[in-house]
């Protein structure tokens, strides 16, 4: 079982407030271990992440009786730079203290209008209007060359931010390469998710410019015993994960983990 200091997250797709109830249902009955719950902001959906936290925050589902501590995701594209933060009266309403600022993928004009604002700004900005919540930024050791990260993760360290999302590892040899890089006192969640479908490796390599494991596997048994070794990571360092469940459903991703 992890330690005392390891935090464990699965990430959640707010597609409406009755999924959300029940798949934390889900969690409470049969993942004891999940301390947390990060929930993306998807475009797609009508719940927005951090609604979508104050609805987590009233289920009392987890083992002890109280409620998932929640942390949304915040897309700097979606940030007026010349507004108040606009999601920062139901941040305070649900008792948020933690969002992950990430920098959002371009959204169509007609539907959903865009800033082009830096997650680094939007960082500044949580600092400056909500000091007491605490900022989380991404990373992604694929799609740019270390150096090009480590300048960017400097930059977003500098605004305020107190530690790191990573995007999905999928092998625990680089994340621990990455781990070398990083801070030594930097708070950091690693990541894990399943892909289960050649559709699914090819968009990963694609859009994310992914370098699977010659051992990699399309089997769920596969991606669990993946998720097993990045949370033994995670503890032994005593650092945190998060679990993003696609295409699966969260007890067929993780029951029988831990």
């Amino acid at each position: 079982m992890t330690g005392p200091q390891t935090r464990i997250s699965v990430e959640l797709v707010p597609r409406s407030a009755e999924s959300l109830a029940a798949e934390v249902g889900d969690i409470a009955s049969r993942l004891p271990w999940v301390s947390t719950i990060n929930v993306p902001d998807l475009l797609k959906f009508e719940l927005r992440s951090w609604d979508a936290c104050g609805l987590l925050r009233a289920l009392p589902a987890r083992p002890d009786g109280r409620a998932y501590p929640a942390i949304p995701h915040v897309r700097a594209a979606d940030v007026d730079p010349d507004a108040p933060l606009p999601m920062a009266e139901a941040i305070v309403e649900h008792g948020v203290e933690e969002v992950l600022v990430v920098s959002g993928d371009d959204a169509d004009y007609f539907t959903h209008h865009t800033y082009p604002v830096d997650a680094v700004d939007v960082i500044r900005r949580f600092r400056a209007e909500l000091p007491h919540v605490k900022v989380y930024a991404g990373l992604d050791p694929y799609r740019n060359g270390i150096a090009a990260e480590m300048r960017y993760l400097e930059r977003k360290l500098s605004a305020g931010a107190a530690g790191v999302f990573t995007q999905p590892f999928f092998d625990t040899s680089y994340l621990r390469a990455w781990s070398a890089l990083l801070p030594e006192d930097l708070e950091v969640w690693w990541g894990a998710t399943t892909v289960t479908t050649p559709a699914s490796v090819g968009y990963w390599r694609r859009r994310n410019m992914v370098a699977f494991p010659r051992d990699f596997e399309l089997t769920l048994q596969w991606q669990r015993d993946l998720a097993r070794r990045v949370i033994d990571v995670a503890q032994e360092q005593g650092q945190h994960v998060y679990l993003m469940p696609v295409r699966t459903s969260v007890l067929d991703y993780l029951d029988g983990v831990l």
